[in-house]
């Protein structure tokens, strides 16, 4: 047995959204390094531009496409462009993601608030999915893998739509595992903890920090690298028989703002 075949993704074509930073981003690049063709959409093409161009100067093969995710004409783009580009897909990575932070006062917001997290964080990877299945399973082969959040399961303050939305990712991938399985397709889900992204740094104070130390036994925030090593483990075919699952990527603890 050669560990290199386990994770090789060569000839395989990626796709993931959020792709411009943070985790989008290093989930790009470790997909590439591991021989996947790699489609980098973000809402922000330039920031998208400049991971492909990155990927493509470290050796690897990217291109960009500017996606925002609220809008079903984009979604509909997106996979156009990756077949049109690549011929097929393989893998999508459903990265991009809306709310949390604290920020959700129950009195304070309003159902279209609601609606745009729910549009964003739920509504785009099911469609995303569905455009997607026909071209894993006539390739051969499909990974699907959603980011969500330790706020799935966690029980915080004014989370309580940014956290049941990701907890509804979790419970429609386990569901849909049946329904893709017989496809040849598998979709899991991976919830970050408190991970040194730009969106943690708007709220983290080092008191903050203190105390989600405080519960977690690896004494360290997560890295972006964290959790792209989570996302190469289920894109790749040393996962080939992991469907429905939910993986927190957490530092073995647990991380709340409160």
């Amino acid at each position: 047995m050669k560990i290199d075949n386990l994770f090789d993704l060569t000839g395989k074509v990626a796709v993931v959204t959020g792709g411009g930073d943070g985790i989008g981003k290093e989930s790009c690049r470790i997909l590439a390094a591991a021989g996947a063709s790699v489609i980098v959409s973000d809402l922000s093409l330039k920031k998208a531009e400049a991971v492909a161009m990155q990927i493509n100067e470290e050796g690897g093969n990217a291109t960009s496409v500017a996606c925002d995710v609220s809008k079903e004409e984009d979604l509909i783009n997106l996979i156009d462009f990756a077949v049109k580009t690549y011929d097929t897909v393989n893998i999508l990575v459903n990265n991009a993601g809306l709310g949390g932070g604290g920020r959700e006062n129950p009195f304070n917001i309003d159902l279209k608030y609601v609606e745009r997290i729910y549009a964003i964080n739920v509504f785009a990877p099911w469609l995303l999915c569905k455009l997607s299945a026909p071209y894993m399973q006539k390739s051969g082969y499909g990974s699907i893998v959603n980011i969500t959040s330790m706020s799935s399961i966690n029980n915080s303050p004014s989370m309580a739509i940014y956290g049941s939305s990701k907890a509804a990712l979790n419970h429609m991938a386990s569901n849909l595992a049946f329904d893709y399985g017989p496809m040849g397709i598998r979709i899991n889900c991976i919830g970050p903890g408190a991970t040194k992204t730009h969106a943690l740094s708007t709220v983290l104070t080092p008191e903050i920090e203190s105390r989600m130390l405080a519960h977690t036994p690896i004494k360290r925030l997560g890295e972006v690298s964290d959790i792209a090593g989570a996302v190469l483990y289920f894109a790749a075919p040393i996962s080939a028989w992991v469907s429905g699952q939910v993986l927190m990527v957490n530092g073995g603890g647990v991380q709340t703002l409160d």
